[in-house]
Protein backbone atom coordinates (compact mmCIF):
# COMPACT_ATOMS: atom_id res chain seq x y z
CA UNK A 1 0.00 0.00 0.00
CA UNK A 2 1.35 3.40 -0.96
CA UNK A 3 1.38 6.18 1.68
CA UNK A 4 -0.66 8.53 -0.57
CA UNK A 5 -2.77 8.57 -3.71
CA UNK A 6 -0.13 8.85 -6.43
CA UNK A 7 -2.61 9.55 -9.22
CA UNK A 8 -4.01 12.51 -7.26
CA UNK A 9 -0.57 14.07 -7.71
CA UNK A 10 0.49 12.80 -11.13
CA UNK A 11 -2.77 13.64 -12.95
CA UNK A 12 -2.62 17.41 -12.26
CA UNK A 13 1.16 17.31 -12.71
CA UNK A 14 0.62 15.85 -16.17
CA UNK A 15 -1.55 18.84 -17.13
CA UNK A 16 1.14 21.21 -15.84
CA UNK A 17 3.66 19.38 -18.03
CA UNK A 18 1.48 19.75 -21.11
CA UNK A 19 1.14 23.48 -20.45
CA UNK A 20 4.90 23.93 -19.98
CA UNK A 21 5.78 21.92 -23.10
CA UNK A 22 3.12 23.85 -25.02
CA UNK A 23 4.34 27.27 -23.82
CA UNK A 24 7.87 26.29 -24.77
CA UNK A 25 6.72 25.27 -28.25
CA UNK A 26 4.90 28.59 -28.74
CA UNK A 27 7.93 30.58 -27.55
CA UNK A 28 10.46 28.56 -29.53
CA UNK A 29 10.75 30.91 -32.51
CA UNK A 30 10.16 34.30 -30.88
CA UNK A 31 12.14 33.73 -27.67
CA UNK A 32 14.32 30.62 -28.11
CA UNK A 33 16.40 31.26 -24.99
CA UNK A 34 13.30 31.51 -22.80
CA UNK A 35 11.81 28.47 -24.53
CA UNK A 36 14.88 26.37 -23.72
CA UNK A 37 14.54 27.05 -19.99
CA UNK A 38 10.76 26.55 -19.95
CA UNK A 39 10.98 23.23 -21.78
CA UNK A 40 14.07 22.27 -19.76
CA UNK A 41 12.01 22.77 -16.58
CA UNK A 42 9.23 20.69 -18.14
CA UNK A 43 11.64 17.81 -18.76
CA UNK A 44 12.85 18.03 -15.12
CA UNK A 45 9.25 17.84 -13.87
CA UNK A 46 8.67 14.96 -16.28
CA UNK A 47 11.43 13.10 -14.44
CA UNK A 48 9.60 13.70 -11.14
CA UNK A 49 6.41 12.44 -12.78
CA UNK A 50 8.04 9.09 -13.67
CA UNK A 51 9.67 8.74 -10.27
CA UNK A 52 6.25 9.12 -8.61
CA UNK A 53 4.70 6.54 -10.91
CA UNK A 54 7.41 3.90 -10.47
CA UNK A 55 6.17 2.64 -7.05
CA UNK A 56 2.56 2.87 -8.30
CA UNK A 57 3.35 0.55 -11.20
CA UNK A 58 5.18 -1.87 -8.90
CA UNK A 59 2.81 -1.91 -5.89
CA UNK A 60 -0.61 -1.18 -7.38
CA UNK A 61 -0.30 -2.41 -10.97
CA UNK A 62 2.01 -5.33 -10.07
CA UNK A 63 4.05 -4.53 -13.19
CA UNK A 64 7.79 -4.82 -12.72
CA UNK A 65 8.40 -3.92 -16.37
CA UNK A 66 6.45 -0.64 -16.19
CA UNK A 67 8.13 0.23 -12.90
CA UNK A 68 11.58 -0.30 -14.39
CA UNK A 69 10.67 1.73 -17.48
CA UNK A 70 9.46 4.57 -15.25
CA UNK A 71 12.73 4.49 -13.28
CA UNK A 72 14.70 4.56 -16.52
CA UNK A 73 12.56 7.41 -17.85
CA UNK A 74 13.45 9.75 -15.00
CA UNK A 75 17.18 10.16 -15.80
CA UNK A 76 16.39 10.16 -19.53
CA UNK A 77 14.08 13.16 -19.03
CA UNK A 78 16.67 14.98 -16.94
CA UNK A 79 19.29 14.36 -19.63
CA UNK A 80 16.96 15.61 -22.36
CA UNK A 81 16.34 18.82 -20.41
CA UNK A 82 20.05 19.26 -19.80
CA UNK A 83 20.87 18.85 -23.49
CA UNK A 84 18.12 21.23 -24.56
CA UNK A 85 19.14 23.97 -22.13
CA UNK A 86 22.70 23.41 -23.33
CA UNK A 87 21.69 24.26 -26.91
CA UNK A 88 20.52 21.03 -28.56
CA UNK A 89 17.51 22.68 -30.17
CA UNK A 90 16.57 19.59 -32.16
CA UNK A 91 14.98 18.33 -28.93
CA UNK A 92 12.27 20.94 -29.39
CA UNK A 93 10.72 18.51 -31.89
CA UNK A 94 10.45 15.73 -29.30
CA UNK A 95 9.20 18.26 -26.75
CA UNK A 96 6.42 19.41 -29.08
CA UNK A 97 5.52 15.76 -29.66
CA UNK A 98 5.18 15.15 -25.90
CA UNK A 99 2.87 18.18 -25.59
CA UNK A 100 0.55 16.90 -28.33
CA UNK A 101 0.59 13.35 -26.93
CA UNK A 102 -0.50 14.71 -23.57
CA UNK A 103 -3.29 16.80 -25.07
CA UNK A 104 -4.66 13.69 -26.78
CA UNK A 105 -4.26 11.14 -23.98
CA UNK A 106 -4.80 13.13 -20.78
CA UNK A 107 -8.51 13.92 -21.23
CA UNK A 108 -9.27 10.20 -21.41
CA UNK A 109 -6.98 9.44 -18.49
CA UNK A 110 -8.21 12.20 -16.15
CA UNK A 111 -11.81 12.94 -17.21
CA UNK A 112 -14.22 10.03 -16.44
CA UNK A 113 -16.85 10.96 -19.06
CA UNK A 114 -14.23 11.01 -21.85
CA UNK A 115 -12.84 7.69 -20.66
CA UNK A 116 -16.35 6.20 -20.61
CA UNK A 117 -17.08 7.32 -24.19
CA UNK A 118 -13.87 5.77 -25.52
CA UNK A 119 -14.03 2.54 -23.53
CA UNK A 120 -17.70 1.87 -24.30
CA UNK A 121 -17.15 2.64 -27.99
CA UNK A 122 -14.38 0.04 -28.21
CA UNK A 123 -16.56 -2.43 -26.28
CA UNK A 124 -19.44 -1.96 -28.74
CA UNK A 125 -17.17 -2.35 -31.76
CA UNK A 126 -15.68 -5.48 -30.21
CA UNK A 127 -19.17 -6.85 -29.57
CA UNK A 128 -20.12 -6.13 -33.19
CA UNK A 129 -17.09 -7.97 -34.59
CA UNK A 130 -17.70 -10.92 -32.27
CA UNK A 131 -21.28 -11.08 -33.54
CA UNK A 132 -20.17 -10.92 -37.17
CA UNK A 133 -17.90 -13.90 -36.47
CA UNK A 134 -20.89 -15.91 -35.25
CA UNK A 135 -20.53 -15.46 -31.48
CA UNK A 136 -23.16 -14.12 -29.11
CA UNK A 137 -21.31 -12.28 -26.34
CA UNK A 138 -23.04 -10.83 -23.28
CA UNK A 139 -22.01 -7.23 -22.73
CA UNK A 140 -22.68 -5.69 -19.32
CA UNK A 141 -21.36 -3.24 -16.72
CA UNK A 142 -17.84 -3.41 -15.32
CA UNK A 143 -17.77 -4.48 -11.66
CA UNK A 144 -17.35 -1.93 -8.88
CA UNK A 145 -14.01 -3.43 -7.91
CA UNK A 146 -12.64 -1.40 -10.83
CA UNK A 147 -13.68 2.06 -9.57
CA UNK A 148 -12.30 3.91 -12.59
CA UNK A 149 -14.64 1.90 -14.84
CA UNK A 150 -17.49 0.96 -12.49
CA UNK A 151 -20.80 1.00 -14.33
CA UNK A 152 -19.26 1.29 -17.81
CA UNK A 153 -20.99 -1.03 -20.29
CA UNK A 154 -17.67 -2.63 -21.18
CA UNK A 155 -17.52 -6.10 -19.61
CA UNK A 156 -18.01 -9.34 -21.55
CA UNK A 157 -19.40 -12.32 -19.65
CA UNK A 158 -18.76 -15.93 -20.66
CA UNK A 159 -20.05 -19.09 -19.03
CA UNK A 160 -17.70 -22.01 -18.36
CA UNK A 161 -18.19 -25.76 -18.51
CA UNK A 162 -17.70 -25.90 -14.73
CA UNK A 163 -21.07 -25.22 -13.03
CA UNK A 164 -19.23 -24.19 -9.85
CA UNK A 165 -17.22 -21.51 -11.65
CA UNK A 166 -18.75 -17.99 -11.54
CA UNK A 167 -17.87 -17.41 -15.20
CA UNK A 168 -15.25 -15.49 -17.14
CA UNK A 169 -15.30 -11.69 -17.26
CA UNK A 170 -13.34 -9.80 -19.91
CA UNK A 171 -13.16 -6.07 -19.17
CA UNK A 172 -12.41 -3.41 -21.77
CA UNK A 173 -10.25 -0.72 -20.14
CA UNK A 174 -8.20 2.26 -21.36
CA UNK A 175 -5.30 0.01 -22.36
CA UNK A 176 -7.71 -1.70 -24.78
CA UNK A 177 -8.55 1.47 -26.72
CA UNK A 178 -5.25 1.85 -28.58
CA UNK A 179 -5.29 5.56 -27.67
CA UNK A 180 -1.75 5.43 -26.32
CA UNK A 181 -0.30 4.28 -29.65
CA UNK A 182 -2.47 6.75 -31.56
CA UNK A 183 -1.28 9.59 -29.31
CA UNK A 184 2.37 8.71 -29.90
CA UNK A 185 2.04 8.76 -33.68
CA UNK A 186 -0.19 11.84 -33.69
CA UNK A 187 2.21 13.69 -31.41
CA UNK A 188 5.25 12.92 -33.52
CA UNK A 189 3.46 13.75 -36.77
CA UNK A 190 2.14 17.06 -35.42
CA UNK A 191 5.55 18.02 -33.99
CA UNK A 192 7.52 18.12 -37.22
CA UNK A 193 7.48 20.97 -39.71
CA UNK A 194 6.42 19.48 -43.01
CA UNK A 195 3.78 20.08 -45.72
CA UNK A 196 0.28 19.62 -44.30
CA UNK A 197 -0.68 17.20 -47.08
CA UNK A 198 2.01 14.71 -46.12
CA UNK A 199 1.25 15.06 -42.43
CA UNK A 200 -2.46 14.42 -42.92
CA UNK A 201 -1.77 11.38 -45.11
CA UNK A 202 0.59 9.88 -42.54
CA UNK A 203 -1.84 10.63 -39.71
CA UNK A 204 -4.85 9.16 -41.53
CA UNK A 205 -3.08 5.89 -42.34
CA UNK A 206 -1.48 5.48 -38.89
CA UNK A 207 -4.65 6.18 -36.89
CA UNK A 208 -6.98 4.12 -39.09
CA UNK A 209 -4.66 1.09 -39.15
CA UNK A 210 -4.14 1.22 -35.37
CA UNK A 211 -7.89 1.54 -34.81
CA UNK A 212 -8.80 -1.45 -36.98
CA UNK A 213 -6.02 -3.67 -35.66
CA UNK A 214 -6.94 -2.76 -32.09
CA UNK A 215 -10.57 -3.87 -32.54
CA UNK A 216 -9.30 -7.13 -34.03
CA UNK A 217 -6.97 -7.49 -31.04
CA UNK A 218 -9.68 -6.92 -28.40
CA UNK A 219 -11.99 -9.32 -30.22
CA UNK A 220 -9.33 -12.02 -30.42
CA UNK A 221 -8.36 -11.68 -26.75
CA UNK A 222 -11.98 -11.66 -25.63
CA UNK A 223 -12.92 -14.79 -27.59
CA UNK A 224 -9.72 -16.62 -26.70
CA UNK A 225 -10.20 -15.83 -23.01
CA UNK A 226 -13.95 -16.38 -22.92
CA UNK A 227 -13.86 -19.68 -24.83
CA UNK A 228 -10.55 -20.89 -23.34
CA UNK A 229 -8.81 -21.39 -26.69
CA UNK A 230 -5.37 -21.79 -25.15
CA UNK A 231 -6.05 -24.17 -22.28
CA UNK A 232 -3.54 -26.99 -22.73
CA UNK A 233 -0.79 -29.10 -21.27
CA UNK A 234 1.34 -26.00 -20.72
CA UNK A 235 -1.24 -24.38 -18.40
CA UNK A 236 0.50 -25.20 -15.06
CA UNK A 237 3.86 -24.05 -16.44
CA UNK A 238 2.50 -20.68 -17.59
CA UNK A 239 0.68 -20.26 -14.29
CA UNK A 240 3.97 -20.60 -12.44
CA UNK A 241 5.83 -18.39 -14.92
CA UNK A 242 3.31 -15.53 -14.60
CA UNK A 243 2.52 -16.04 -10.91
CA UNK A 244 -1.12 -16.85 -11.69
CA UNK A 245 -3.37 -19.03 -9.53
CA UNK A 246 -6.44 -19.19 -11.80
CA UNK A 247 -6.01 -21.66 -14.69
CA UNK A 248 -8.74 -19.84 -16.64
CA UNK A 249 -6.41 -16.83 -16.93
CA UNK A 250 -3.87 -18.77 -19.02
CA UNK A 251 -5.82 -18.27 -22.25
CA UNK A 252 -5.84 -14.54 -21.55
CA UNK A 253 -2.09 -14.57 -20.90
CA UNK A 254 -1.36 -16.40 -24.14
CA UNK A 255 -3.76 -14.29 -26.22
CA UNK A 256 -2.70 -10.91 -24.85
CA UNK A 257 0.77 -11.08 -23.31
CA UNK A 258 2.30 -13.49 -25.80
CA UNK A 259 0.47 -13.37 -29.13
CA UNK A 260 -1.15 -9.93 -29.26
CA UNK A 261 1.71 -7.95 -27.75
CA UNK A 262 4.22 -9.64 -30.06
CA UNK A 263 2.11 -8.95 -33.14
CA UNK A 264 1.45 -5.39 -31.93
CA UNK A 265 5.16 -4.66 -31.90
CA UNK A 266 5.50 -5.94 -35.46
CA UNK A 267 2.50 -3.89 -36.59
CA UNK A 268 3.75 -0.70 -34.93
CA UNK A 269 7.15 -1.11 -36.57
CA UNK A 270 5.55 -1.33 -40.02
CA UNK A 271 3.32 1.66 -39.26
CA UNK A 272 6.36 3.62 -38.10
CA UNK A 273 8.23 2.74 -41.30
CA UNK A 274 5.33 4.02 -43.39
CA UNK A 275 5.07 7.23 -41.36
CA UNK A 276 8.82 7.87 -41.65
CA UNK A 277 8.61 7.26 -45.39
CA UNK A 278 5.91 9.91 -45.60
CA UNK A 279 7.60 12.20 -43.07
CA UNK A 280 11.38 11.68 -43.08
CA UNK A 281 11.52 14.86 -40.97
CA UNK A 282 10.78 12.54 -38.05
CA UNK A 283 14.28 11.10 -38.34
CA UNK A 284 15.55 13.96 -36.20
CA UNK A 285 13.74 12.38 -33.22
CA UNK A 286 15.46 9.06 -33.90
CA UNK A 287 18.82 10.85 -34.14
CA UNK A 288 18.21 12.60 -30.81
CA UNK A 289 17.20 9.42 -29.00
CA UNK A 290 20.23 7.62 -30.46
CA UNK A 291 22.51 10.40 -29.25
CA UNK A 292 21.00 10.27 -25.74
CA UNK A 293 21.58 6.50 -25.57
CA UNK A 294 24.97 6.21 -27.27
CA UNK A 295 26.47 9.70 -27.06
CA UNK A 296 27.21 9.52 -30.79
CA UNK A 297 25.82 11.90 -33.40
CA UNK A 298 23.80 10.31 -36.18
CA UNK A 299 22.65 11.61 -39.56
CA UNK A 300 20.06 9.02 -40.47
CA UNK A 301 18.82 11.07 -43.40
CA UNK A 302 22.23 10.92 -45.04
CA UNK A 303 22.72 7.25 -44.18
CA UNK A 304 19.44 6.39 -45.88
CA UNK A 305 20.39 8.39 -48.94
CA UNK A 306 17.44 10.76 -48.82
CA UNK A 307 16.99 13.32 -51.57
CA UNK A 308 18.75 16.65 -50.94
CA UNK A 309 15.47 18.59 -50.46
CA UNK A 310 14.22 16.05 -47.91
CA UNK A 311 17.53 15.91 -46.12
CA UNK A 312 17.51 19.70 -45.93
CA UNK A 313 14.04 19.53 -44.38
CA UNK A 314 15.30 17.06 -41.78
CA UNK A 315 18.28 19.30 -41.05
CA UNK A 316 15.93 22.23 -40.51
CA UNK A 317 14.05 20.21 -37.90
CA UNK A 318 17.30 19.96 -35.97
CA UNK A 319 17.64 23.73 -35.88
CA UNK A 320 20.69 23.68 -38.12
CA UNK A 321 19.13 25.11 -41.26
CA UNK A 322 19.16 28.78 -40.22
CA UNK A 323 21.66 31.24 -41.64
Amino acid sequence: MLPFDVLAVTNPLAWVLVVLFGVGALAERRAPDLARYVVGAAWALFAVFWLLLAPFFFVVQNSVVEALLALAGAPACLYAGYLLVGGRDSLFVLSRAVAVMGLIYLPAETLPFVRQILVEHVARQTELLMSLLGYDPTLGPVAERRPAYAGFQAAFFFETADPNHPGIVYNIVMACTGLGSMAIFAGCIAAVRAPLRRKLRALAVAISVIYVLNIIRTTFIGLAFGHQWFDGWYTPYLMRAFGETDPYKVSHIVAESIISQSLSIVALVFIALFVIRELPELLVIIDDVTYMVTGEEQDTAAELGLLPDVEESVTEQAGMGDD
